[in-house]
């Protein structure tokens, strides 16, 4: 192993930036979040408005945290696609990253509305060390 002179030993991943989701563009022009959904199922931006629109309409929290799972689920696979190895910052401040956070946000919580409290621990931390701005922005 080599080591580039100046290098910082101790930082730690690089941030993972998500590509523009297409969802975004349709979610934008007024589709509803399920129509998205079903254009786009593997898009976590889609899930996430679609939890976001359930919760909104006063749905069951049982579905709630169903439509986040399959957004955080969704979420882990487009991120291992783009170079996240399981941990590091994920940052808020790169908008299309924000379907991953907010479909972790809207789990966490629903997951605590359904009493899941290790679920609501492991994902409120999650959402915490992925973005601190996440976690003040949706969960603070």
């Amino acid at each position: 192993m080599s080591i580039t002179p100046g290098a910082d030993l101790m930082a730690g991943p690089p941030p993972t930036h998500l590509p523009v989701d297409p969802a975004e563009a349709l979610l934008e022009e007024g589709h509803a979040p399920a129509d998205v959904v079903r254009r786009l199922p593997a898009s976590p931006l889609a899930w996430a408005a679609f939890a976001e629109q359930a919760r909104d309409e006063g749905a069951d929290d049982v579905t709630v945290y169903a439509y986040s799972r399959v957004g955080y689920h969704r979420s882990l696979d487009l991120l291992r696609r783009n170079g996240w190895k399981g941990h590091g910052p994920v940052p808020w401040e790169h908008e299309p990253n924000r379907g991953f956070l907010r479909s972790l946000a809207l789990l966490a919580l629903a997951a605590r509305a359904i009493g899941e409290s290790d679920e609501w621990e492991r994902c409120s931390g999650f959402l915490r060390d992925s973005s601190p701005t996440a976690y003040d922005e949706l969960l603070g």
